[in-house]
């Protein structure tokens, strides 16, 4: 069959495209399966693709394999419109009837806002103050996209397993969290959901400011940088008492020395144990740099950028040969959090932190974008997670960007017909707005953008978004920079939504630990971040990084380490406990989260349950599967 298909395209003048012979056949087993599914003949499926192929003002006469998503978009379309003609009675579900569960505008909310145990103040049918609201009238390209794209079935709303646990953080402290097996009704989740007390939320670090200028970082910003960062770790590893005075590694000498400086490669391409330079401060070797030996070693972790301190000693003065290796930069004794610089989001919170009467106990939900998927723009994955929130009713609610994804394919192909900020106001920002209406006072919201945001700033460290919402929820949704450090009742959170765990896998020499010892890599790419104080230890930085060194000294710095580390990445989701140290038992131990993306191509992500719970060993978190 798969050969009549290939003649049929043939015989209406397209071929199967393909890089090779084995995806040529690729296609055409996709396109059986379509033949198959749909119960087409194999000249229908071409009068199918003429019909896609001439709506859609494709170039060429060659089916691609990238043309495949949206060819099954108009099958599926093509199917629905049939059996609505052969079945006037049938309704179809869609998107709006996702939608219906957060509009005020339906009769079936009234019943949903009535389930028992929902003692929230119900949200005002219309908020006559509402500085985003007014908006929506004057929003024609909107409404014909949702006219358009209304009754369209997405292999999202298709999915089969909703909402399944991947992974499970102290599964023996999970009192309020279901088995991995155990299906959940609707009645067990309500009888869980305990009246929640509204959390606490303090701003240790936000920087870069809202309308702050970029792009105007000099050679000498770039310079002071990089010399701030070794000088600053050289007098904390003096300091420490632990080594000695650092000195110039450059210099020939028998003797054992000490010396501090930044990790760098001998050339363009990757680190390998034969291009690794160390480059020492303008103040102990006057800049230069110097090749490092490390065959003494039994194990290393190193990357571009990494500042380390080095035991060893220079025989030759052109080699410097080390007998020992530091890679955390010691803590300072006064290192804390900046009390000055602490800011109580509202009064009430202000209050409770003082009085100390919040434990340390904390519900959230952590999702990071992108929120649509690559087939349309939706956002059914958003709401989705927005339900099945308002089902579980988190005291916080952290969401990080993109939110308008800079590489989703109708943003990049410019084949929209509404600006950047329409499609964040109307279809992102309303939908918050909503949920945070429904839940009431209790339920906060974090919105931390991404450099992949179409609408937002291209620069990193990244400013907040800068937003004007209705003065009855302006006290429940937050907007912090990218990278930010907060806390919410006393637990401290970091998050930078810089793919910075992909980045540094893609970058870091190691050498296995010895035998006995297992070793695991996210948990020393995640360690190297605090053990560095810096959320972009990376240098050079990656391609696609904005990064601007005027606004990097501060922003980037993590003065104290946090309890939980939000790192988004494309790498495979994970929450797991971690140590700065080995061998001690004081040492500092943080919870590093990776909630995936909510959104994968055209299906469904994951995004991260957790419960912190006084300490660590009695928190339990899991992966959920949309």
């Amino acid at each position: 069959m798969e050969e009549e298909i290939r003649a049929e395209f043939q015989k209406s003048g397209f071929s199967i495209g393909g890089a090779s012979p084995e995806d040529a056949a690729q296609i055409l087993s996709t396109l059986l399966t379509y033949c198959i599914n749909y119960k087409m003949s194999p000249a229908d499926l071409v009068s199918n693709w003429e019909v896609y192929y001439l709506n859609r003002q494709l170039d060429g006469l060659k089916l691609e394999s990238s043309y495949l998503d949206g060819f099954l978009s108009h099958l599926q379309n093509e199917v629905k419109d049939m059996i609505i003609k052969e079945e006037a009675n049938l309704h179809i579900y869609s998107s709006n009837d996702v939608d219906m569960l957060l509009s005020n505008s339906h009769a079936d909310e009234v019943a949903f806002h009535d389930t028992p145990g929902s003692k929230q103040e119900k949200p005002p049918e219309e908020s006559s103050n509402s500085e985003l609201t007014p908006l929506t009238s004057d929003r024609p390209s909107s409404s014909r996209v949702a006219k358009t794209n209304a009754d369209r079935i997405t292999p999202f709303a298709t999915r089969v397993n909703k909402f399944t646990q991947q992974y499970v953080l102290n599964a023996e402290n999970a009192v309020s969290m279901p088995s991995k097996n155990a299906e959940i009704t609707e009645d067990e989740v309500i009888r869980r959901i305990q009246p929640s007390q509204r959390c606490s939320l303090q701003v240790q670090h936000s920087q870069p400011e809202p309308g702050c200028r970029f792009m105007y970082d000099r050679m000498e910003d770039r310079f002071n940088y990089l010399e701030d960062r070794i000088r600053k770790s050289a007098s904390l590893f003096s300091a420490s008492g632990f080594c000695g005075e650092p000195a110039d590694a450059t210099l020939a000498s028998e003797e054992k020395m000490f010396a501090v400086g930044t990790v760098a490669c001998d050339g363009e391409g990757h680190l390998n144990e034969k291009s690794i330079l160390l480059q020492g401060s303008v103040q102990h070797s006057r800049g230069q740099r110097v090749r490092l030996d490390l065959k003494d070693l039994d194990h290393f972790s190193l990357f571009p950028g990494q500042v380390v301190g080095i035991e060893g000693h220079n025989p030759s003065g052109h080699c410097f040969v080390a007998s020992k290796l530091i890679d955390s930069i010691p803590v300072s004794v006064d290192a804390q959090l900046p009390s000055a610089k602490k800011q109580a989001i509202d009064n009430e919170s202000n209050q409770n932190s003082d009085a100390g009467t919040l434990s340390r106990a904390l519900s959230s939900v952590i999702a990071a974008g992108p929120y649509t998927t690559t087939d349309n723009l939706l956002f059914e994955p958003l709401q989705e997670l927005l339900s099945y929130a308002c089902r579980k009713q988190p005291q916080l609610l952290i969401l990080m960007g993109p939110f308008i994804d800079s590489d989703h394919p109708d943003i990049k192909k410019g084949t929209i017909d509404q600006s950047f900020h329409d499609i964040f106001h109307f279809e992102i920002l309303r939908k918050i707005q909503d949920f945070t209406q429904y839940l009431g006072n209790t339920v906060r919201v974090i919105l931390i953008p991404s450099v992949r945001d179409a609408h937002h700033d291209f620069v990193f460290p990244q400013p907040a978004f800068d937003l004007n919402f209705p003065e009855d929820i302006t006290h429940q949704i937050t907007c912090l920079a990218n990278p930010c450090l907060f806390s919410s009742n006393e637990i401290h959170f970091g998050c930078c939504t810089v793919d910075i765990l992909k980045q540094l896998s893609g970058e870091e020499i190691s050498r296995k630990p010895p035998v006995g010892k297992p070793g695991d890599r996210i948990g020393r790419l995640a360690s190297h971040i605090l053990k560095q104080q810096s959320y972009y230890p990376l240098y050079p930085p990656a391609a696609g990084v904005p990064l601007d060194f005027s606004l990097a000294k501060e922003a980037l710095e993590i003065s104290s380490a946090p309890d939980v580390l939000l790192l988004p990445s494309d790498l495979a989701p994970f929450v797991k406990v971690f140590s700065l140290g080995e061998g001690s038992d004081d040492q500092k131990r943080f919870i590093c989260v990776n909630p995936g993306r909510l959104a994968k191509g055209i299906g469904g992500g994951t995004f991260v349950e957790l419960y912190y719970n006084e300490g660590i060993d009695k928190t339990n978190a899991s992966i959920i599967r949309i």
